[in-house]
């Protein structure tokens, strides 16, 4: 498949929610640890090497970002949270704004959440998966940077986590793969997951013939 099958452009930052677009259509949720590479798995994703800012610095995500994908669908980079070398005003301010974003936006259709593979189900991704499953929102479950560990460990590391939604959040609708943006694997897959939510016609693969 050749992905994305969709361009993806920014539309507005905002502090508030109040200023965010019409709460209409289909929005998809980039959600994280400010350490996840949130910003280069959505990158990695839109086939676009700035159109989310990376830093070495994590956290400097600190606003709703969203990017249109046309009129009635949109991606929204979520603040990154849990990094501790941020105030504790910024770390609330980031909070309140997730929660009202998680409470409130109707268009809401799932949550695509970003874990570094070797620290997964920190108690923030916890509670947004508690959040998500309170609001009956879809998870998805990038287990980033997998390229950092052995093919062996990165799929005992999957299985586990699906062992665990599947314990601890049995009614939450969720799923969960592996994902690198430096090596740029399981993209097709989450690209097929994300046209289902945004109910997209993903385009066929062309037979190469003999």
């Amino acid at each position: 498949m050749n992905f994305p099958p969709v361009s993806i452009t920014f539309l507005q930052s905002v502090l508030k929610l109040e200023e965010a677009p019409v709460d209409s259509g289909i929005e998809i949720a980039f959600a994280g640890r400010s350490n996840a590479g949130k910003s280069s798995a959505i990158n990695t994703l839109a086939l676009r090497r700035n159109l989310a800012r990376t830093s070495k610095t994590p956290g400097r995500t600190q606003v709703l970002n969203f990017f249109s994908i046309d009129e009635e669908r949109r991606f929204v980079d979520l603040p990154g949270y849990g990094y501790a070398k941020v105030s504790g005003e910024t770390q609330a301010r980031w909070i309140e704004a997730l929660e009202h974003y998680m409470t409130m936006r109707q268009s809401l259709r799932g949550v695509f959440l970003l874990m570094d593979i070797r620290h997964p189900f920190m108690p923030a991704d916890r509670q947004m998966l508690d959040w998500c499953d309170y609001r009956g929102i879809a998870v998805h479950i990038a287990l980033t940077k997998c390229d950092k560990l052995s093919r062996g460990a990165s799929l005992k590391v999957l299985q586990q986590a699906k062992s665990m939604l599947a314990r601890e959040w049995p009614q939450l609708e969720s799923s969960v793969q592996l994902f690198s943006s430096l090596k740029r694997s399981g993209v097709d897959e989450a690209w097929e997951l994300l046209a289902d939510w945004l109910k997209l016609q993903l385009p066929e693969e062309k037979d190469s013939g003999t």
